[in-house]
């Protein structure tokens, strides 16, 4: 029987994207899916360079696999990455390699990372960003948990990874289940900068009065720009599709609520818990749960009617610092979401290699922007960054446009306009900016009505006071 480099599990889009972009760049790969017709696509679709093969039956699947098997997951996180686990390790050998391909829970990683290694197996969370058309033509690839199975992959993941100045959109991310806890993260940073665009959307089209051909012009100008990005570049084309059904620009004609995926909420969660602080990601999740409220925002709307939004003096003027406060309020994100990261690789000794994780960030993913280039100087002068604010070079870029942040916000305020993301995007700047912070009041609270005791600035030690009410 014919031997095969690679296997697949999962042909769905994504799963055979993969499959292809493995098998272009020379690769035998055997891909296996329960659904009969995906495994009939997947042959049909193939090339005649290619060496695909669809296999229907999981024996035959594994048995076509050269030793070490190295077989890559792209199955829905939860539940059906267990269900194929527990099918296809009693076919496994010692020594084979299970690399889920998927958005799964880091936790869930750990867990089966121990399992498999007490059955001597390999497992592997890989993060994988850049959509169905990025896992065709190269996405950005954030693998972590097992050097030595990493070791044998990477000359494959090397070659269908995005290239950015010749070099490979991937690298190992750490121990256990950093890859996946990177790809978390990615996905956090990614809800901040969505939430970001579409506020600044918002300000343009309600604050500027621009129609959407104008909108095209502005995210056009800007993505030629230092705000280059993928999010951006795909904002500038959304304003020029044509609905279908109707002779009206299509973002005319969609309904105004958010679906959300488990990434966003577990960045919040896992912020939350290891105590960093991701305000722009957290309120990025909230705005898509705020959206769904739709019955409600309506009847509210009606309750509460705004004047109308005064158009600014100088439209040019205003809209250069929007675009200015939304290159910034972006920058905060990321920082935010890489603090996360520092805080997590200590907390769960991953071993995070930030400089690596922004430099395979650069090409293929979602939240791939020119401005990753920056924190990639940032981090290769300190890799200890605990957070990019207190790179010196971010610091001028910064310091240039926290005004226009700050009108922008106020703006919005003054206006009626919803801005929470850049709101708490400035919060979080002027609060990591501020010496001394007033939360001394709400410790001299906690001990007031708790007795949960409070430190000092002129003494060592733990204090309690037993505080007087002036009412007594």
């Amino acid at each position: 029987m014919e031997r095969y480099n690679y296997g697949m599990v999962g042909l769905g889009v994504m799963g055979r994207n993969l499959l292809y972009n493995i098998a272009d760049n020379g690769f035998s790969i055997a891909g296996f899916d329960l659904d009969e017709e995906k495994v009939k696509e997947l042959e049909e679709g193939a090339t005649s360079t290619m060496k695909v093969k669809g296999i229907g039956s999981l024996e035959d699947f594994v048995a076509a696999l050269e030793s070490p098997r190295k077989i890559i997951l792209m199955v829905p996180a939860g539940k059906p990455v267990d269900a194929v686990l527990e099918n296809i390790i009693p076919l496994l050998s010692k020594g084979d390699i299970v690399i889920d391909a998927g958005n799964s829970y880091f936790e869930d990683t750990n867990r089966r990372v121990a399992d498999l290694g007490s059955k001597n197996l390999h497992f592997m969370g890989m993060g994988v960003s850049g959509g169905e058309k990025g896992a065709r033509t190269g996405p950005s690839i954030m693998p972590g948990g097992d050097l030595e199975a990493f070791n044998l992959l990477q000359p494959m993941l090397e070659a269908i990874a995005a290239k950015v100045d010749n070099e490979a959109c991937t690298a190992y991310m750490g121990k256990g289940s950093a890859g996946n806890y990177v790809k978390m993260v990615h996905n956090g940073i990614e809800y901040a900068i969505m939430q970001l665009i579409s506020e600044a959307y918002d300000l343009l089209k309600r604050g500027a009065k621009l129609n959407n051909d104008q909108l095209y012009e502005v995210f056009r100008e800007w993505n030629n720009g230092e705000m280059n990005s993928f999010l951006i570049e795909i904002t500038r084309d959304i304003f020029q599709q044509k609905d279908t059904f109707t002779d009206q620009y299509l973002i005319d004609q969609i309904l105004d609520k958010a679906g959300a995926k488990g990434t966003g909420k577990w960045t919040s969660e896992q912020a939350m818990e290891i105590g960093v602080s991701i305000p722009t990601i957290d309120i990025a999740v909230t705005s898509r749960i705020l959206s769904a409220y739709k019955e409600e925002r309506v009847q509210a709307s009606q309750l509460y009617p705004k004047a109308e939004i005064a158009t600014p003096e100088n439209t040019d003027q205003f809209i250069k610092e929007v675009g200015d406060a939304l290159y910034l309020a972006t920058l905060i994100s990321y920082a935010q979401g890489l603090a996360l990261l520092v805080k997590a690789s200590e907390e769960y000794k991953f071993e995070i290699p930030l400089k690596d994780v922004v430099k395979i960030w650069r090409g293929g993913c979602i939240i791939r922007s020119v401005l990753l280039e920056k924190f990639y100087t940032a981090y290769t002068k300190d890799p200890n960054l605990s957070n990019i604010l207190l790179d010196a070079d971010i610091a001028a870029i910064v310091k240039e446009k926290i005004g226009s942040l700050r009108k922008t916000a106020a703006f919005a305020v003054s206006s009626g306009v919803s801005g929470l993301g850049l709101q708490t995007a400035l919060g979080y700047f002027d609060a990591y900016t501020t010496e001394y912070l007033p939360i001394n009041l709400i410790q001299a609270q906690r001990d007031y009505f708790g007795a949960h005791t409070y430190q000092r600035l002129d003494r060592e030690g733990v204090f309690h006071t037993s505080w007087q009410s002036v009412n007594q």
